[in-house]
């Protein structure tokens, strides 16, 4: 598919992936409406950091997901959608689970109920890795079962399986897309590397983790938000879930005295409790396939780990970046 002369909305435009995704494709020359949170601050997110040049080149419309209404006002006239709106820090689950159903859950029917009444020529539905649970064969292709070890992926496998079944139901344009564990600038303070960064900039001698045994497969967000342009210019991925990953994997541990090495040797890690997960809710590996988005697309890595870590670093080091982080509490 051509983006010339198409309208494309993208759902939490204002957050992390979201906001890299409309800056690559206003760099395309698309033309881009930007769905944003409606908040009482008027805050469009990371959209806010982006220069009036940029914006100019913008459509911004505050909403919620979670209201069919504004999804419908905000979907008419579109012809591609990408669907990245979402709630997804784990540890906030555990305790409010309800709110993770009707955003991740309701949300995605209403922008698929949406895009089917109103004809959407392309719709991109964003999942996650944590839909596979830990790894029961590597690397893990779209074929590995569901598990779901907690309430978050519990509610992107429920949204996953209505898109499906949408598709299945009635042919709707539909591609089920599946990062894995994307890292970068604009990052939120919850993830792993936010973390680690945040708190060696901040000159904390104890690094405070969990779990340093589990592995990730960690995706600079550049080659995300191209994974997801790359698919939606397929037209042999109707119907598909599509992993976005580096088959490669590094343990959190090894990862974090990566990113103490290069930024304060001096410092330590340390365990607090409060950051370990229930052990039955952990996922202990994520390593996954790109098989199938290189046989489809003409997608491949650009940036290595190192290269990634090195950007995402550089980024944390301004201090108008930094100060935007709280890295002297447990951001759940």
């Amino acid at each position: 598919m051509n983006f010339t002369n198409k309208k494309i909305l993208i759902t939490g435009a204002d957050g992390f992936i979201g906001s890299h995704l409309v800056e690559e494709l206003i760099n395309s020359g698309a033309q881009v409406k930007a769905f944003v949170y409606y908040n009482s601050f008027n805050s469009w997110g990371w959209l806010d950091t982006f220069s009036k040049e940029q914006l100019s080149k913008i459509e911004i419309f505050s909403g919620d997901v979670r209201d069919p209404n504004g999804v419908r006002t905000a979907m008419n006239g579109c012809d591609i959608v990408f669907h990245l709106a979402a709630l997804i820090a784990i540890p906030y689950s555990y305790h409010s689970p309800d709110s993770y159903i009707d955003t991740n859950v309701k949300g995605t029917l209403n922008i698929i109920q949406a895009a089917k009444d109103l004809g959407v020529e392309r719709i991109l539905v964003t999942s996650t890795s944590e839909v596979y649970g830990t790894a029961q064969f590597v690397p893990i292709t779209e074929l590995h079962p569901k598990q779901p070890q907690s309430p978050y992926s519990a509610s992107k496998i429920g949204a996953d399986c209505i898109s499906e079944s949408f598709y299945r139901s009635f042919d709707l344009p539909l591609t089920i897309v599946r990062p894995f564990n994307t890292f970068g600038p604009r990052q939120s303070a919850r993830a792993i590397i936010p973390t680690v960064i945040t708190q060696l900039l901040s000159g904390m001698k104890e690094i405070k983790l969990g779990d340093l045994i589990p592995t990730r497969d960690l995706l600079y967000v550049k080659d995300t938000a191209q994974g997801f342009i790359k698919i939606a210019e397929s037209n042999d991925l109707m119907g598909h879930e599509v992993n976005i990953a580096t088959q490669s994997e590094i343990s959190v541990g090894d990862l974090a005295q990566t990113l103490i090495d290069q930024i304060n040797p001096n410092a330590q890690i340390v365990t607090d409790q409060q950051r370990v997960r229930p052990e039955k809710s952990e996922v202990f590996r994520l390593y996954g396939s790109n098989e199938k988005i290189k046989k489809y697309t003409t997608w491949e890595q650009k940036f290595s780990l190192e290269k990634g870590l090195e950007e995402t670093i550089a980024w944390f080091r301004k201090p108008e970046n930094l100060v935007r982080y709280k890295s002297d509490i447990y951001n759940v």
